[in-house]
C-alpha cells in the first residue's frame, strides 16, 4: 500500500491553509489579561504575558516593553481570560470524519481531505493537541507538523490492535474464515484496525505501529458499541497477550492503553501491565480500587443519553444505553478512589458531531467544577500525554500558562471558570487561538510593530 501513502501526501499538498498567509511574529505580547494557568481554581490578577518564538518567556504584573519590529505584535487583552490550549485525550482525527460505509468504500484521498478540513476546524475550536486513539493519521500529522495544513498536535496510536472478532475487526462476515496469505482487509489496509491473535502476533503488530510512528499503543480489551460482532460484556485478549504488547511498547519507552468497559476486561489488562484504561464505564468498586493501587489512568468520556450521543440503532443502541447507564457510577468511583482522570470525546464515525467537541467537555460539570474540568482538559491531559516519554512527537511543557511553557494559548471573552459554556461556542468567545507561538485566529485590538 505504499502507493496509497504517496497519493495521500500528494493530495494534502494541495490543501490551502489561510493561517499560512499571515506573517509569523517573532514575539507576541498579551497586555492586561487574567490568567487561568491550567491548574488554579481562580483567575490571576491582571498580568502581561510575552511570547517569543514558540515559548512563553515572561509573565509579569508590570508592563513589558517589546522592541518595535516588523515581527512584534501587541494584543490588548482588556481583562479577558488567557488560558492554555485545550487537549482532547481521546480523539479520532480520521475516523470521526466519515461514516462506517464511507470508511469501508470511499477513495482514500477523499477521506484524507475530509480529515484535513476537520483538523483545521478542531484547532479553531481551541483544541491545540489531541491524542489520537486509532486511525490512519500518520500522514495527516506530518502535513500538520510541516505546515501544509492547519490542525492540532497529534499523538498518534496508529491502528487499534484487536483480536479476531474484536472491537477493531472491521471485516465483513463473508471475509471469514481468512485464507492463508490472504490480502489485507479494508480496515487493515487503511491502518484503521489490525487483527492479531496470540502473543507473537500481538508483539509483531505493536512493533509495526511503533515503526510507523505511534507515540502510544492501543489494544481492544473488550466489546464496543461501534463494533459489529462483540457484545459489551465480551473480554478480549489474555494477560499474556497484554504483557507482550506492554513489553514491546516499554522497549520503545512508551505505554499501552486499552478500550475496556467491564471489570474483567479492565482487570486483565492491568494484570498485563497496561497503564491507561479508555472508558471504564462498567467498572465496579474492586476495579476502581485496583486502578488506584496500581496508579492506572482512567481516560474517561461523558457518555450520557443526551444530544451529544452518537445516533445508533438495533443492538448498537442497546450497548450504547448500557454504557450510558454506567457513566455516572464510573466517575463517582474515580472521585472516591482518587484516580488519575483524563478527558476525551471519542467521537467516532459521526462527522456531524465534531462541532460539539467543546460542548461535550462542558457536560463534565455533572461530576466536577468548571475549574476541575478545565484543569483536566489542559494540564491534566498534558500529564497523560507525557507518558509517551521520548516517543512523544512534541517536547516541552504543555497545558499550562507558565514561563518556558510552549505557547499554546487561548484568549477568551469572559471567565470560563464562572461560565464553562463559553468553551462550547468558540466562534463567539475565543478571541485569539495560538498554537506553538503562531496566531491562527485574532479578533482583538492589535498593535503591530
Amino acid at each position: 500500500m505504499r502507493w496509497m501513502t504517496f497519493v495521500v501526501g500528494a493530495l494534502l499538498l494541495v490543501v490551502s491553509v489561510k493561517a499560512q498567509l499571515a506573517p509569523h511574529p517573532q514575539s507576541v505580547l498579551f497586555e492586561n489579561v487574567r490568567i487561568f494557568d491550567g491548574q488554579s481554581a481562580q483567575l490571576s490578577a491582571p498580568k502581561h504575558v510575552l511570547v517569543e518564538g514558540n515559548k512563553i518567556t515572561r509573565i509579569s504584573s508590570h508592563p513589558i516593553d517589546v522592541v518595535p519590529s516588523l515581527n512584534s505584535t501587541v494584543i490588548q487583552g482588556e481583562g479577558r481570560t488567557l488560558m492554555p490550549g485545550l487537549i482532547d485525550a481521546h480523539w479520532h482525527a480520521m475516523l470521526a470524519t466519515v461514516s462506517v460505509p464511507e470508511l469501508l468504500t470511499a477513495d482514500v484521498g477523499y477521506i484524507n481531505l475530509r480529515a484535513a478540513q476537520e483538523a483545521e476546524r478542531t484547532l479553531m475550536r481551541g483544541f491545540t493537541s489531541v491524542r489520537d486513539l486509532s486511525g490512519p493519521v500518520f500522514g495527516l500529522k506530518q502535513a500538520i507538523d510541516e505546515g501544509i495544513v492547519a490542525g492540532p498536535r497529534i499523538w498518534p496510536s496508529g491502528a487499534m490492535i484487536s483480536q479476531t472478532g474484536g472491537h477493531g475487526d472491521f471485516r465483513m462476515r463473508y471475509e471469514v474464515p481468512a485464507a492463508n496469505n490472504a490480502g489485507l482487509s479494508r480496515g487493515e489496509s487503511l491502518n484503521g484496525g489490525v487483527i492479531a491473535d496470540g502473543v507473537a502476533e500481538v508483539r509483531k503488530r505493536v512493533r509495526e505501529q511503533l515503526m510507523l510512528g505511534a507515540s502510544q499503543i492501543k489494544l481492544a480489551a473488550g466489546g464496543g458499541v461501534a463494533s459489529a460482532y462483540d457484545p459489551i460484556d465480551v473480554a478480549q485478549y489474555s494477560e499474556e497477550e497484554f504483557r507482550a504488547a506492554v513489553d514491546a511498547a516499554d522497549n520503545w519507552g512508551t505505554y499501552v492503553t486499552v478500550h475496556a468497559y467491564t471489570p474483567k476486561a479492565i482487570q486483565t489488562a492491568i494484570q498485563g501491565g497496561v497503564q491507561v484504561i479508555e472508558h471504564g464505564q462498567l467498572m465496579d468498586e474492586a476495579t476502581a480500587q485496583l486502578m488506584a493501587e496500581k496508579g492506572v489512568w482512567l481516560s474517561g468520556q461523558a457518555f450520557l443519553a443526551n444530544e451529544y450521543s452518537n445516533p445508533t440503532q438495533g443492538e448498537a443502541k442497546v450497548k450504547q444505553q448500557q454504557v450510558a447507564q454506567g457513566t455516572d457510577n464510573a466517575f463517582k468511583l474515580a472521585k472516591q478512589y482518587g484516580l488519575k482522570v483524563a478527558w476525551g470525546t471519542d467521537i467516532l464515525f459521526n462527522p456531524a458531531m465534531t462541532k460539539n467537541q467543546g460542548a461535550i467537555l462542558t457536560t463534565m460539570t455533572k461530576w466536577y467544577t468548571p475549574a476541575e474540568v478545565l484543569s483536566m482538559a489542559t494540564s491534566g491531559n498534558a500529564a497523560l500525554l507525557a507518558l509517551s516519554g521520548k516517543r512523544s512527537p512534541y517536547q516541552g511543557k504543555l497545558g499550562v500558562i507558565e514561563e518556558d511553557a510552549i505557547a499554546d494559548i487561548l484568549l477568551v471573552e469572559g471567565n470560563p471558570l464562572e461560565n464553562l459554556d463559553l468553551i462550547a461556542e468558540p466562534d463567539a468567545h475565543f478571541v485569539v487561538i495560538m498554537k506553538n507561538g503562531k496566531i491562527y485566529k485574532n479578533t482583538s485590538e492589535t498593535t503591530g510593530y
